[in-house]
């Protein structure tokens, strides 16, 4: 096996741990922002809730204090009725009185009706609150774990990197820049094994010729079809073992 062939599967293994906290360091973000997301969208929930709760207890408190100044004026209307000199009098406050019971009715049958739709209201929002608070702690949480996982990935990722820089630097140069554009073009899939007289990556089968020179090792070589770097291992033989105990 040629002795850069070490070296090009230590740099992808490298190249891959990197994407990999690459990855989860981009993701850590957005992961936090969904949960933002959603939390937002419970507040503006909870908080919709609410208004509606304040303003059915504002109609009420406004119904009641309309029947309240009926009741006032009912009670004037009646000690005026007492003073009346003619039938006409007395009927036209009759009718006023009247005409303000019927307003007291239609208020309180419309009170009885807000606070039937207040009862669901005002459980929501006991629940959202309760929820809420749940959520935020979630949130907070998550927001302090990920934090956290990403300081521990940078310092990681640093390390990784000064290793890759060591790494690189070891290789030629043509090798080097022979292994960044196989990286890109096969999605960070730079070396593969030749098994069997194929290509493991590409699957193709390569000439007689080819696997005899890659087996020499003397060269880094790479696939006639996909163009990776391929090495050969050769198969342990357990009776030579057996033989050299």
């Amino acid at each position: 096996m040629h002795p850069d062939t070490h070296l090009v599967i230590q740099l992808q293994s490298l190249d891959k741990r990197i994407g990999a906290l690459d990855k989860e360091i981009a993701a850590l973000p957005k992961h936090i922002a969904t949960l933002e997301k959603t939390l937002e969208a419970h507040l503006r929930r909870l908080e919709a809730d609410r208004a509606a709760l304040s303003a059915n207890q504002k109609d009420r408190k406004k119904l009641e204090g309309d029947i309240q100044m009926h009741e006032q004026k009912i009670s004037k209307l009646k000690d005026q009725m007492l003073g009346a000199k003619t039938n006409e009098q007395y009927r036209a406050f009759q009718h006023e009185i009247e005409y303000l019971e019927r307003e007291i009715r239609t208020a309180e049958d419309r009170i009885l009706e807000l606070m039937s739709e207040s009862e669901p209201l005002d459980v929501n929002v006991r629940k959202a609150e309760g929820a809420l608070k749940e959520e935020k702690q979630t949130v907070a949480g998550e927001q302090k774990l990920a934090r956290e996982r990403t300081a521990e990935d940078q310092a990681q990722l640093a390390q990784l990197r000064g290793e890759r820089s060591e790494l690189a630097a070891k290789l030629p140069p043509a090798t080097l820049s022979s292994y960044n554009r196989i990286r890109k073009k096969w999605n960070g899939i730079v070396i593969a094994e030749a098994v069997e007289g194929r290509c493991s990556a590409c699957q193709i089968v390569l000439r007689p010729q080819y696997v005899q020179d890659l087996k020499r090792g003397e060269e880094l070589m790479t696939c006639e079809v996909c163009g990776r770097f391929l090495f050969y291992n050769p198969p342990t033989n357990f009776e030579d073992i057996a033989h050299a105990g």
